[in-house]
């Protein structure tokens, strides 16, 4: 039998446990593998799964109220932390993409939440406004609430050891980063 499976011509049956299905003359793999990585377990990926439920949620709640995203709020509280930081500043601090940072500076300058100092773009010095402090005092309670919903179950003393873990994890993340001229090794084989 020949059909087609999300584009792709296949022979064989998805569901037929007595072969391998064909796209065309590749063979694919329709179970599991036996060596995977225990999703449970692994780390990064709880770590994402909880980031991306935050950002989620902030964002659309961000958006619904205040027309600004996640990223608008980043920097917003970036600046009122650091006052008179440049866009490189914000993006090394919150770990951002420069070009996105650049589009919330944008933003912000355009809905005169914050403004640039004189200077060369990139290298400005920025500020927030008046209305800027106060749209970050409506905001940040929707960021804190993010905060206590995944933090409800634990104990106070569970949150300071998992913030402690949390900091001594990302001390560890310059090791992350090949060393220069060093390609990582799936650019090797």
């Amino acid at each position: 039998m020949i059909r087609r499976w999300m584009g792709v011509r296949l022979t064989g049956d998805l569901g037929d446990p007595g072969g391998p299905v064909f796209v065309d003359a590749a063979e694919v793999i329709t179970t599991p593998l036996k060596d995977v990585v225990d999703t449970e377990n692994f780390t990064p990926r709880l770590l994402h799964l909880i980031s991306n439920a935050l950002v989620w949620r902030e964002s659309r709640l961000l958006r619904s109220e205040f027309n600004l995203g996640t990223n608008d709020w980043r920097v917003i509280s970036a600046i009122s932390i650091r006052p008179g930081a440049t866009s490189t500043d914000i993006s090394e601090f919150v770990a951002m993409n420069k070009a996105i940072v650049s589009k919330s500076v944008n933003t912000l300058i355009a809905r005169e939440l914050i403004v640039p100092a004189d200077g060369k773009r990139g290298s400005r010095h920025l500020y927030l406004t008046r209305a800027g402090a106060e749209m970050h005092d409506r905001m940040k309670p929707i960021s804190l609430q993010g905060q206590e919903i995944v933090l409800a179950d634990l104990t106070p003393d569970e949150v300071a050891q998992l913030n402690h873990l949390l900091i001594r994890l990302l001390e560890r993340t310059p090791d992350l980063s090949p060393a220069p001229g060093i390609a990582p090794e799936s650019e090797q084989a």
